[in-house]
Protein backbone atom coordinates (compact mmCIF):
# COMPACT_ATOMS: atom_id res chain seq x y z
CA UNK A 1 0.00 0.00 0.00
CA UNK A 2 2.59 2.45 0.63
CA UNK A 3 4.45 2.01 -2.71
CA UNK A 4 1.13 2.30 -4.07
CA UNK A 5 0.42 5.51 -2.38
CA UNK A 6 4.05 6.91 -3.49
CA UNK A 7 3.37 5.50 -7.09
CA UNK A 8 -0.19 7.67 -7.29
CA UNK A 9 1.56 10.49 -6.11
CA UNK A 10 4.17 11.02 -8.01
CA UNK A 11 1.59 10.30 -11.18
CA UNK A 12 -0.39 12.93 -10.12
CA UNK A 13 2.62 15.27 -9.34
CA UNK A 14 4.45 14.58 -12.25
CA UNK A 15 7.53 13.56 -9.92
CA UNK A 16 9.29 10.70 -9.20
CA UNK A 17 9.28 9.94 -5.84
CA UNK A 18 10.46 7.46 -3.33
CA UNK A 19 8.18 5.79 -0.41
CA UNK A 20 8.72 4.06 2.34
CA UNK A 21 7.41 2.16 4.98
CA UNK A 22 8.47 3.51 8.68
CA UNK A 23 6.97 3.18 11.65
CA UNK A 24 5.75 5.30 14.63
CA UNK A 25 3.69 4.62 18.00
CA UNK A 26 5.91 2.50 19.61
CA UNK A 27 4.50 0.84 22.57
CA UNK A 28 5.83 -1.82 25.29
CA UNK A 29 8.88 -1.61 27.33
CA UNK A 30 11.89 -0.22 25.17
CA UNK A 31 13.52 -4.01 25.79
CA UNK A 32 10.88 -5.04 23.33
CA UNK A 33 11.49 -5.55 19.90
CA UNK A 34 9.44 -3.15 17.34
CA UNK A 35 8.56 -2.22 14.03
CA UNK A 36 11.30 -0.63 12.12
CA UNK A 37 12.63 1.72 11.71
CA UNK A 38 11.20 4.11 13.54
CA UNK A 39 10.20 7.69 11.73
CA UNK A 40 12.43 9.34 13.52
CA UNK A 41 15.60 7.08 13.07
CA UNK A 42 14.21 7.62 9.36
CA UNK A 43 14.03 11.46 9.09
CA UNK A 44 17.44 11.54 10.50
CA UNK A 45 18.57 9.39 8.20
CA UNK A 46 17.12 11.22 5.29
CA UNK A 47 18.66 14.43 6.53
CA UNK A 48 22.06 13.22 6.80
CA UNK A 49 21.65 12.15 2.82
CA UNK A 50 20.78 15.74 1.80
CA UNK A 51 16.79 15.43 1.76
CA UNK A 52 15.43 18.44 2.53
CA UNK A 53 11.84 17.39 2.29
CA UNK A 54 9.72 14.63 3.65
CA UNK A 55 6.39 13.29 3.54
CA UNK A 56 4.33 10.96 6.54
CA UNK A 57 1.40 9.88 5.70
CA UNK A 58 -0.14 7.42 8.52
CA UNK A 59 -1.62 4.83 6.61
CA UNK A 60 -2.06 2.83 9.73
CA UNK A 61 -4.75 4.91 11.10
CA UNK A 62 -7.91 5.82 10.11
CA UNK A 63 -8.00 9.24 12.56
CA UNK A 64 -6.03 11.69 14.01
CA UNK A 65 -5.91 10.64 17.19
CA UNK A 66 -4.18 11.62 20.53
CA UNK A 67 -1.35 9.02 19.37
CA UNK A 68 -0.69 10.04 15.72
CA UNK A 69 -0.64 13.52 16.70
CA UNK A 70 1.79 12.92 19.29
CA UNK A 71 4.37 10.63 17.51
CA UNK A 72 3.88 12.84 14.06
CA UNK A 73 2.82 16.83 14.96
CA UNK A 74 4.80 16.28 18.00
CA UNK A 75 8.07 14.24 17.94
CA UNK A 76 8.49 13.75 14.02
CA UNK A 77 8.02 17.32 13.65
CA UNK A 78 10.57 18.34 16.39
CA UNK A 79 13.06 16.01 15.09
CA UNK A 80 12.39 17.59 11.35
CA UNK A 81 12.95 20.92 13.10
CA UNK A 82 16.07 20.13 14.50
CA UNK A 83 17.41 18.69 11.32
CA UNK A 84 16.54 21.26 9.25
CA UNK A 85 14.08 19.13 7.57
CA UNK A 86 10.92 20.33 6.01
CA UNK A 87 8.22 17.79 6.98
CA UNK A 88 4.83 17.66 5.61
CA UNK A 89 2.25 15.44 7.08
CA UNK A 90 -0.70 14.42 5.27
CA UNK A 91 -4.22 13.48 7.32
CA UNK A 92 -5.59 10.29 8.05
CA UNK A 93 -8.54 9.70 5.96
CA UNK A 94 -10.96 10.27 9.25
CA UNK A 95 -14.80 10.82 7.77
CA UNK A 96 -13.71 11.41 3.62
CA UNK A 97 -17.14 10.54 2.06
CA UNK A 98 -14.96 8.18 -0.12
CA UNK A 99 -13.69 6.16 2.77
CA UNK A 100 -16.77 5.93 3.99
CA UNK A 101 -18.47 4.81 1.42
CA UNK A 102 -15.85 2.44 0.54
CA UNK A 103 -16.08 1.51 4.05
CA UNK A 104 -20.12 0.77 4.07
CA UNK A 105 -19.49 -0.80 0.21
CA UNK A 106 -17.26 -3.31 2.26
CA UNK A 107 -19.46 -4.48 4.60
CA UNK A 108 -22.19 -4.71 2.36
CA UNK A 109 -19.97 -7.51 0.38
CA UNK A 110 -18.82 -9.57 3.75
CA UNK A 111 -23.00 -9.54 4.65
CA UNK A 112 -23.60 -10.78 0.70
CA UNK A 113 -20.85 -13.26 0.77
CA UNK A 114 -22.13 -14.28 4.66
CA UNK A 115 -25.78 -15.14 2.87
CA UNK A 116 -24.44 -17.15 0.08
CA UNK A 117 -25.09 -14.47 -2.69
CA UNK A 118 -22.70 -13.75 -5.52
CA UNK A 119 -20.41 -10.48 -4.91
CA UNK A 120 -19.70 -8.66 -7.80
CA UNK A 121 -15.79 -7.62 -8.44
CA UNK A 122 -15.10 -3.96 -8.84
CA UNK A 123 -12.14 -2.99 -11.46
CA UNK A 124 -9.24 -1.95 -8.98
CA UNK A 125 -10.65 -2.67 -5.77
CA UNK A 126 -9.38 -5.59 -3.53
CA UNK A 127 -11.48 -8.11 -1.83
CA UNK A 128 -12.30 -7.48 1.63
CA UNK A 129 -10.73 -10.66 2.49
CA UNK A 130 -7.24 -11.07 1.89
CA UNK A 131 -6.19 -14.42 -0.27
CA UNK A 132 -3.80 -16.76 1.51
CA UNK A 133 -0.35 -15.11 1.57
CA UNK A 134 -1.23 -11.95 1.13
CA UNK A 135 -0.35 -10.48 4.11
CA UNK A 136 2.23 -12.46 5.77
CA UNK A 137 4.13 -11.73 9.10
CA UNK A 138 7.83 -11.05 8.34
CA UNK A 139 8.83 -10.84 11.86
CA UNK A 140 7.61 -13.98 12.98
CA UNK A 141 6.03 -17.10 12.16
CA UNK A 142 2.53 -16.10 13.47
CA UNK A 143 -0.85 -16.24 11.49
CA UNK A 144 -2.32 -13.95 10.07
CA UNK A 145 -5.51 -11.99 11.53
CA UNK A 146 -7.63 -13.07 8.44
CA UNK A 147 -6.60 -16.82 10.00
CA UNK A 148 -6.29 -17.83 6.48
CA UNK A 149 -2.34 -17.77 6.33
Amino acid sequence: LASQLADEAGRLLGRDLTGELVFCSRSGPPTHPWLEPDVNDRLRELAAEGVRTAVVAPIGFVSDHMEVVYDLDTEAQQTADELGLRLVRVPTVGTSPTFVGDLVDALLERAAEARGEPVPQFEGRRPSVCEPGCCPNLRQDRPALCGSD
